[in-house]
């Protein structure tokens, strides 16, 4: 292979990625450095790792594809926690597709496998029961070994919340883990937060700013995403442990690889409905930043004025959606959306009121939409988030296409990943009786829709 056919290789390879739809997988590189990427799993469903942000540090030589990459875990708590039998805490991640462990004939590395391929592998080991990751597993079926594998899922589904979900979102919004209160001003509802806010070290939150964290965004909006998830889990958790109740130490465990600690999911839902409020103030913030930023006549002020009367234009023509969308208080970082639900569906009559925040710092940080209509959905969290992904992040009318279409979706296909309210999701996709259940309850949020 000659010299730079390798980076050309590379390079294709992060962008089929980047292109994909799969909700699970990001990856991300500085542009003067493809050998050196970042990547990031997202918890399988169903597993103790559910929903957790678990990031990978891939380093490809000059002889690739011909060998495989060095990947080396980086959500491990400083070294100290080891989040799978093949995942240890110092970053190691034993698979034969790396060579960092011995499979069987056809399991090992060839050039035709890539780095998605990779991260594939390292997520099948997230399952259900990590424990069977561990050789010898098939030979376990002692009352202990039994014992071990409910011990083994309880205490990664506790640390994949406070590592790789709390301690990051804590890390990007600058919140302290000493509980010191911060005294941030009160904007609307969020008066009452100053109580309960944690400290936040401006210093230390604007170095790490600077730094390359290209899944900052992407978490934020994720965390958002999934918080109802998040308290569910916790719901479910407290009645199988008690609060300071030690972790069981597995057999494969030992000193420095190792999983320590204790259980406290009252301290976990407290910090987790902080992050919560947390970005809610910064959302809310926007606003401000942004009206500060058109007097200094900043180019993404203009940018959004811009889009904010194409898209009023482009809606005027399209007569198959009706929908108007105004600035608020004039301000092209907020938009305020009304929508008519599409006649002869279940929101047929209904009147919906969604806004749009933007980032000073868009489309690197992309909008936060939130349904000020409340409204019943499998698609929309039970704070008015709704999930959906748009096709081009730069483009504002992608992003509002792509939440009516989430909106008026028929027989969607079953994806937990894009199940944002766990109670909806459930009766949508459980018996004729749920289904008939959830129709209602949807049908009476959107004549709910037209009385208010």
């Amino acid at each position: 292979m000659s010299n730079n056919s390798y980076i050309v290789r590379i390079s294709k390879e992060l962008s089929d990625l980047q292109k994909s739809s799969d909700l699970s997988l990001a990856v991300a590189c500085r542009d003067i450095d493809v050998r050196n990427v970042k990547a990031i799993i997202i918890g399988p469903p169903d597993t103790p790792y559910e929903f957790g942000f678990f990031e990978f540090a891939v380093k490809f030589g000059k002889d690739y594809p011909g060998k495989a990459p060095s990947v080396n875990a980086t959500t491990t708590n400083g070294g100290r926690c080891r989040f799978n039998p093949n995942i240890y805490a110092g970053g190691k991640v034993c698979l034969s597709i790396l060579g960092t462990w011995r499979g069987e004939r056809g399991e090992e590395w060839s050039s035709a496998q890539g780095l998605e391929s990779i991260l594939i592998s390292i997520q099948s080991l997230m399952s259900s029961n990590p424990y069977e990751n561990e050789p010898g597993f098939e030979t376990a079926n002692t009352d202990d070994d039994k014992k071990n594998q409910k011990a083994y899922v309880a205490k990664i589904r506790h640390e994949s919340l406070r590592i790789s979900v709390i301690q990051r979102l804590e890390d990007y919004l600058g919140i302290s883990a000493d509980g010191a209160v911060q005294q941030v001003p009160s904007i609307n509802e969020e008066d009452d937060i100053d109580e309960e806010m944690h400290e936040m070290d401006r210093d230390a939150f604007d170095e790490a700013s600077a730094s390359f964290d290209p899944f900052r965004d992407l978490c934020k909006r994720r965390f958002l995403w999934y918080f109802d998830s998040y308290l569910l889990a916790i719901s479910k958790a407290k009645s199988e442990a008690e609060d300071e109740q030690s972790f069981t130490r597995m057999p494969f465990e030992c000193s420095g690889n190792i999983m320590e600690g204790k259980f406290n999911y009252t301290e976990l839902e407290r910090r987790l409905r902080l992050i919560h409020k947390t970005m809610k103030v910064e959302t809310a913030r926007w606003a401000e930043e942004g009206l500060a930023s058109i007097k200094k006549e900043s180019s993404v002020a203009s940018n959004l004025q811009r889009q904010y009367e194409q898209v009023v234009e482009s809606y005027k023509r399209d007569k198959t959606v009706t929908l108007d969308v105004e600035l608020v208080d004039k301000n092209p970082f907020v938009w305020a959306i009304t929508y008519f639900g599409r006649p002869m569906t279940n929101l047929d009559g209904g009147l919906f009121r969604i806004k749009l925040f933007f980032s000073p710092r868009f489309p690197e940080e992309q909008p936060r939409a939130k349904f000020e209509t409340q409204l019943f959905h499998h698609r929309i969290a039970s704070d008015g988030t709704p999930c959906y992904t748009s096709k081009r992040s730069e483009d504002v009318k992608s992003h509002i296409d792509a939440i009516i279409e989430a909106l008026e979706e028929e027989e969607p296909p079953y994806d937990p990943r894009t199940l944002v309210n766990p109670e909806a999701a459930k009766l949508y996709w459980g018996s004729a009786d749920d289904k008939k259940l959830y129709n209602r309850k949807l049908r009476r949020a959107v004549q709910r829709s037209m009385e208010e």
